[in-house]
This record gives C-alpha cells, structure tokens and sequence, in this order.
C-alpha cells in the first residue's frame, strides 16, 4: 500500500467515524427527548390516577347516596333514631319510650323522601 492509498484510508476511515459520530450524537438528543417526555407522561399518568382515584371515590359516595336515597347526614340521623333516640328539634336526645315511633323525628329523617 503506498502512501496515497493510505492517506485515502485514513480520510475515509475518518469521514466514517465522523458519520457515526454525527448518528451517535443525534441518537443521544433522541434518547434525552424522549426520557423528557416520557417523564412527563409519567407525571400525567399519575395525575389521572389521583383524579380517578377522586372519582371514584366520589362515584362510590353517590352511589351510597343513591342506594339508599339518603344523604350520609341523614343515614346518621336514622342509625341515631334507631337506637332508640329522638332526633327532631322538639325531643332531641331524649329517649325513645319503648322505641315508640315519633312522626316528628320520621319528618327529619325521611321528609324530602316522600
């Protein structure tokens, strides 16, 4: 091989591994961009699972509202009457008498149901 074969060598040897430079370092912006983004669909991701998470959790308080007809306010008020104590404004506290029935505290309880 005399000299200008091997000077030839060399600059094609050297425009190759300029060439796979070049690629390397476009991969390497490729590759933090999308570390960058999928960073950021990671974040969004559990964005969307705290929301429906929330959701869900709301959902399932409707439901409980909806199974029953009444709110959880009211689903205290009726466990409160059931054990035997008064929950209308006029005999609040007080005890039942034999867990007679009070129209007063059934108005309370049910009234905006019927």
């Amino acid at each position: 091989m005399d000299k200008k074969e091997l000077h030839e060598a060399f600059n094609e040897l050297e425009s190759h591994a300029e060439a796979t430079l070049t690629t390397i370092k476009k991969m390497k912006e490729e590759l933090s961009h999308l570390t960058e983004e999928n960073n950021v669909l990671r974040m969004e991701n559990q964005n969307l699972r705290d929301r429906l998470a929330e959701v869900m959790k709301q959902q399932s308080i409707e439901k409980q509202v909806s199974d029953t007809g009444m709110t959880k306010s009211r689903l205290n008020l009726e466990k409160i009457y059931e054990d035997g104590f008064h929950v209308c404004n006029l005999f609040y506290g007080s005890r039942r008498d034999g867990d007679e029935p009070c129209a007063f505290c059934l108005e309370v309880i049910y009234g905006e149901r019927r």
